[in-house]
């Protein structure tokens, strides 16, 4: 079962083993997070104009919230000042700059009763990001960028963390998502007909953990979660922040999370960037995760 631990005082070795053993980790607002937030707000405000970014789909056809947000996120994921603050903002966690390396962060949306749950704005089934071509060390970090509640955040399903469930991993290959389903999210409106890893048997969805940080709180817990979109009932669209992080000395000696149930192939690991230079992954360090076995 999963433990959700507030605050812990850990080094980075420490947090990291924590999490690699199924626990959640929650931390309040920091400088570094709020100014994260405070970017992603600013370029959020920009979009919607007047309108209020977390009410908009009630004044907006779903086709142009759509679009939106389909010019809005690639702004947020490739801007050099999102960088540039995670960077600060893993210091602030004494995460080790030349052993750290992130993915580009990204703005999430969750919108309210069923308005967008596709496409561009997907609301996730029950999966781990170890379906999708993850290495098992990878640590996500969430961030919601209003106030949430648990109407609208995520859910952890903690007694998958050991045990396997029958998924479509097999047939997911890294590469061949980015070069023909990826770029396609958002003409994916009314439905979302792409192949991707879902159960392929009856999951054990209760008791499940709802975990609601402030706004601007960090949240950190194993790619190798099994985890899903809370179908949002709140009234307002949830807008958050996630990236991924790998310590390259724990890729190097699999030090990770088990892996019970992913048989995916290919590795994201070449999207990672070196938190003190932004050069990105070895090349011959990601060959080695080319393929990935279910362990013995």
């Amino acid at each position: 079962m999963t433990t959700i631990l507030f605050n812990p005082a850990a080094t980075d070795d420490e947090r990291r083993a924590r999490l690699y053993n199924g626990q959640v980790l929650v931390y309040g607002a920091s400088p570094e997070s709020l100014a994260l937030v405070q970017h992603a707000r600013d370029l959020i405000t920009e979009a919607f104009g007047t309108l209020d970014p977390q009410t908009a789909q009630a004044e907006m056809p779903v086709e142009e919230y759509a679009r939106l947000l389909a010019e809005l996120k690639p702004k947020f994921i490739h801007h050099p000042e999102s960088k540039e603050l995670i960077r600060r903002l893993l210091s602030s966690y004494h995460c080790n700059p030349d052993r750290t390396y992130f993915d580009v962060p990204r703005l999430r949306t969750s919108t309210s009763d069923g308005y967008l749950t596709s496409g561009i704005s997907y609301a996730f089934h029950p999966h781990r990001d170890t379906w999708y071509s993850a290495p098992f060390s990878q640590l996500n970090w969430w961030m919601p960028i209003y106030p949430v509640v648990p109407e609208n955040v995520m859910a952890f399903h903690p007694q998958h963390w050991r045990d396997p469930v029958r998924n479509g991993s097999r047939r997911y290959n890294y590469y061949e998502w980015n070069q023909t389903s990826r770029q396609t999210a958002a003409q994916h409106i009314t439905s979302d007909t792409r192949d991707q890893p879902k159960p392929e048997e009856p999951v054990q969805l209760e008791p499940h953990v709802r975990v609601v940080p402030e706004g601007g709180g960090v949240m950190l817990f194993s790619g190798n979660q099994l985890h899903s979109t809370v179908p949002n009932t709140s009234g307002r669209t949830r807008f958050s922040i996630d990236f991924r992080t790998v310590n390259i000395d724990d890729v190097l000696t699999r030090n990770e999370a088990p892996n019970v149930d992913s048989e995916c192939t290919g590795t994201s690991l070449r999207d990672f960037l070196r938190a003190s230079d932004l050069e990105r992954m070895p090349e011959d360090v990601a060959l080695g995760y080319e393929g990935l076995t279910v362990d013995g």
